[in-house]
């Protein structure tokens, strides 16, 4: 690139300074000076021999931002975040309860094996345990479904949440079931 191209381009670039890291990938850097983006700011030939500049690269793949929920043969939920699981009850089995009026919470610091007891749910035709679905400590407990069990019925995957369960052994979440088993696993019970 000309330094007359260099020049204008550096002219152009009011408060936005783009720079190139060693990988070439680009950065943008707010209020850089003009001589940084001159020296910095590395050109790459595009297709047809043109001048183009290229694309950011992804910091972090997509997956690690997808949560992945995955679910237990009891109807509960599990998505993961860190090393932190969130629980709560599946639509299936809020449907199956009905309408939830009590919500028996795990208590935070309480530490929990697989498939032990850590709650219970209560509705106007039936009660059901919840079950932890992986081992950990629980850090935090949803109180809003102390006040508000419905939670459970009208959104159990965002609001109805049950508790957050900090890690010890994140190969069981490997082991429970993904959408596809878990709704083979609910067809199979009808």
């Amino acid at each position: 690139m000309s330094e007359t191209a260099k020049t204008d381009f550096v002219q152009n670039a009011a408060i936005t300074a783009i720079t190139a890291s060693p990988r070439r990938d680009l950065t943008i850097n707010k209020m850089a000076s003009r001589r940084a983006i001159s020296l910095l700011w590395t050109p790459c030939l595009a297709q047809r021999n043109t001048l183009a500049m290229r694309p950011l690269s992804v910091a972090f793949s997509q997956q690690r931002f997808m949560a992945t929920r995955k679910y237990t043969p009891d109807h509960e939920w599990v998505t993961i975040s860190g090393d932190v699981a969130t629980v709560g009850i599946t639509d299936y089995a809020q449907k199956a309860l009905g309408d939830v009026v009590y919500c028996e919470l795990p208590g935070v610091g309480k530490v929990y094996a697989e498939k032990d007891q850590m709650g219970a749910v209560e509705s106007v035709k039936a009660a059901s345990d919840i079950y932890a679905p992986v081992s950990g400590t629980v850090v935090e407990a949803n109180k809003a479904l102390e006040k508000e069990p419905t939670l459970l019925n009208n959104s159990p995957y965002e609001e109805g949440w049950i508790a957050k369960i900090k890690i010890s052994k994140p190969s069981e979440f490997d082991s429970l079931m993904d959408e596809k088993a878990y709704t083979a696993h609910c067809d199979e019970a009808h």
